[in-house]
C-alpha cells in the first residue's frame, strides 16, 4: 500500500533522504580523505604493535581514545569528529554555500597533508 502524500512523516522521510545536498562532491572528497587518514595511522599502528616501527598516535585527543578504548574507541572519535564537520558544513551550505566549501576543501587539505606526511613517515622508518 503506497502511504497517503499528506502523511507528514512520509513528507519528512521524502524531504531528508531524497533530497540532494549541496556540496556532495566535496563532502565525499573530505570522508574519503579521512578514510585514508584512518587507514595510515592502523597501518602505522600495526606495525608498531610487530615492532617495527616506533609510532604512536600524535593527536592527544585521539591518543586518549586509542589507549582507553583501543582502536574502537579510535575509529568512533574519528568518524565523530568527520560526522561533525560534515553536518556544519552542510547547515553553513544553507545560509553560505562558499563558506562550506570553503570549510571543507581546507580540511580536506589538512588531512591530506597529515596522510602524505604518515606516508612518508612510514616509508622512512620501515625501510
Amino acid at each position: 500500500m503506497r502511504e497517503s502524500p499528506r502523511n507528514p512523516l512520509a513528507q519528512l522521510f521524502r524531504w531528508v533522504f531524497q533530497r540532494k545536498l549541496p556540496l556532495e562532491s566535496e563532502t565525499s572528497i573530505f570522508i574519503l580523505v579521512n578514510v585514508l587518514d584512518f587507514a595510515m595511522t592502523w597501518w602505522m599502528l600495526m606495525h608498531r604493535e610487530m615492532g617495527l616501527g616506533n609510532f604512536y598516535e600524535s593527536n592527544p585527543v585521539a591518543r586518549y581514545f586509542l589507549n582507553h578504548w583501543g582502536v574502537k574507541g579510535l575509529i568512533y572519535f574519528k568518524m565523530a569528529v568527520v560526522a561533525f564537520v560534515c553536518v556544519i558544513a552542510q547547515i553553513v551550505a544553507t545560509r553560505r554555500e562558499a563558506s562550506a566549501r570553503f570549510l571543507l576543501l581546507v580540511g580536506t587539505a589538512v588531512v591530506g597533508a597529515v596522510v602524505i606526511y604518515s606516508l612518508r613517515l612510514f616509508l622512512q622508518h620501515v625501510r
